[in-house]
């Protein structure tokens, strides 16, 4: 279900964050869903709890699952306020990216042809699911 890349140079905590976001938009991991323990996925990962932990509570910071003493960790729903909030912010990402990308040289149409086939993706995946 995981799976990180213990020679890349991006921390092990980011390649966690990273793949949980993923698959949490995916939709593979549902709203309300139980996240395997610090200790468990830990184990699994042969990675420390520490490492774990971490990224479990960059994941709640921004706003992707949520803990309950004693209980556990689990992913959030996402409401329509929190989406605003998130889109503004990736927006501001996005543009950032788009005039650096251009600036360096990249193509306007290169850069639609980038997002029609990340767009296409996405209906992909969610075709699947169904």
């Amino acid at each position: 279900m995981i799976n990180l890349d213990l020679k890349s140079r991006i921390p092990i905590y980011e390649q966690l964050i990273d793949r949980i976001k993923q698959l949490i938009i995916q939709g593979v991991i549902k709203p309300d869903e139980k996240l395997p323990s610090v200790r468990n996925l830990a184990q699994e990962l042969t990675i420390n709890p520490n490492t774990i932990q971490k990224a479990y509570r960059e994941l709640e910071r921004e706003g992707y699952i949520y803990s309950l003493p004693g209980k556990g960790s689990f992913v959030s729903e996402v409401t329509e306020q929190e989406n605003n909030v998130k889109i503004q912010a990736l927006t501001q990402d996005f543009q950032r990216i788009v005039g650096e990308l251009l600036y360096l040289g990249a193509s306007k149409e290169r850069l639609i042809a980038l997002i029609q086939k990340t767009t296409e993706e996405g209906r992909n995946k969610d075709e699947t699911r169904d």
